[in-house]
């Protein structure tokens, strides 16, 4: 199995299949908070272009976290997976959406630093995360950039699920994917530190490229 050392050679390795995108007019760089903005980092530099964060939550299944009922995005917008969120109760999903946007908004007011809101009027988003395995957030980020008025959105990613990626084909203009294991299993799988990333780790990285 394919691994990376970490999410700087992440990064580079993705770098390496997007350089068609350099010289793309309008282009900004968006890391998903906060795995995502390392990876998001190095990107941005290869390509010449602005980095800026795209903040979503994922909304876990209380009894399992790490499986996604849907995520937020700034501005209201909510994803749903159906097949999931119909499995749970009205309260549960109440309550998970509570906490998740409490940490939305706390994460929005921090990383934004007294910067306007973002606006993607007319430009190319490319969404960069650490690796898709539900896609739920991806998809989130998606209709977020739509919303903000992106004219392209294209996500790029270091490992994927297939069926994530053939999810995400679906929204956004184009995805690429550095590696698509048939027997995916989660992302952290195929980092050898895939450490969680700090407030303090995404504040630095935004301070690196305008």
């Amino acid at each position: 199995m394919t691994t990376y050392r970490d999410r700087t050679e992440a990064g580079q390795a993705l770098a390496d299949r997007l350089t068609g995108l350099i010289g793309e007019p309008d282009l900004v760089v968006l890391g998903l908070v906060r795995g995502g903005v390392p990876v998001a980092q190095i990107v941005a530099e290869r390509l010449g272009a602005p980095l800026d964060v795209l903040v979503v939550r994922k909304l876990g299944v209380p009894w399992a976290p790490e499986v996604a009922f849907g995520a937020l995005g700034p501005g209201g917008e909510r994803v749903l997976n159906e097949v999931v969120a119909d499995r749970l109760s009205p309260d549960d999903i109440a309550a998970v959406q509570a906490r998740e946007q409490a940490e939305l908004d706390r994460r929005e007011q921090l990383y934004r630093a007294g910067r306007p809101p973002l606006d993607l009027t007319g430009r190319t988003a490319l969404i960069v995360d650490d690796g898709l395995a539900t896609g739920a957030t991806a998809r989130a980020a998606v209709q977020v950039a739509r919303h903000l008025g992106a004219r392209r959105v294209v996500v790029a990613v270091p490992v994927s699920a297939p069926q994530a990626h053939e999810m995400l084909a679906a929204e956004a203009d184009d995805v690429v994917s550095a590696l698509r294991p048939a027997d995916f299993g989660a992302v952290g799988a195929y980092y050898d530190d895939f450490h969680e990333v700090s407030d303090r780790e995404v504040t630095a990285a935004l301070t690196t490229i305008g």
